[in-house]
């Protein structure tokens, strides 16, 4: 997820899609053809790798997406949305026979309670932590630090690329509005400029506003 987050907005709830699931990866799953986040948990990123501190490195993302693979690939799933992140995707909660299966990954050490969107599944992970069960014996790294970490990682790289002293970024949107971000807004440090798409880097906001760049709102 990392990348995957879901809104708040709550005026998407209802009834969402039912049958058969294809596993996308741990919290991902497609329903009837329909892409579906799965409600209130978060699980390593499929490249994520764990273990150090004395733990040998283990592909913990790709272990925690085939087991969710055996478990519920082809399955009838019936999910209720509860909203829609910005990737477009149903946000839900799905049962398979009568079985809420974001708990029971939390449950079994495959999840984690995505706490910054729901408490649902606490009881669940502090029980499942307490029995070591699944990633909680192997001393995991949170999925969400993990995104956060590999972003400010290829921020640095990218940051080292500007030009003395020019750091504020010229980006293009996808709809090909040109934003400038300076130092210390919410969006600088996730953006990344690609100058083979157009976009460059401003030594100054007033050459920036010359250049027919908007400031960026947050």
């Amino acid at each position: 997820m990392p990348a995957s987050a879901a809104s708040t907005n709550t005026a998407v709830r209802g009834a969402g899609p039912t049958g058969a699931i294809h596993v996308i990866d741990g919290d991902t799953i497609d329903v009837d053809g329909a892409r579906v986040r799965l409600h209130g948990i978060d699980t390593p990123e499929q490249d994520q790798m764990c273990g150090g501190d004395g733990t040998p490195m283990w592909a913990c993302g790709a272990w925690v997406s085939d087991a969710v693979r055996d478990r519920y690939e082809g399955r009838e799933a019936i999910c209720e949305q509860q909203d829609l992140d910005r990737y477009g995707r149903i946000v839900a909660r799905c049962l398979v026979d009568g079985q809420d299966m974001g708990r029971v990954l939390v449950q079994d050490g495959l999840a984690f309670a995505y706490r910054r969107y729901s408490m649902a599944y606490d009881l669940d992970e502090k029980s499942a932590v307490i029995a070591e069960r699944g990633l909680h014996g192997s001393g995991v790294e949170l999925p969400s630090e993990y995104r956060a970490n590999a972003r400010a990682g290829r921020a640095a790289v990218n940051l080292a690329a500007a030009p003395a002293g020019c750091v504020i970024k010229g980006n293009i949107s996808s709809s090909g509005e040109r934003i400038y971000h300076v130092p210390g807004q919410q969006w600088y440090e996730p953006t990344r400029i690609d100058e083979t798409k157009g976009e460059r880097w401003f030594c100054s906001e007033a050459d920036a506003r010359a250049a027919g760049w908007r400031r960026a709102q947050r």
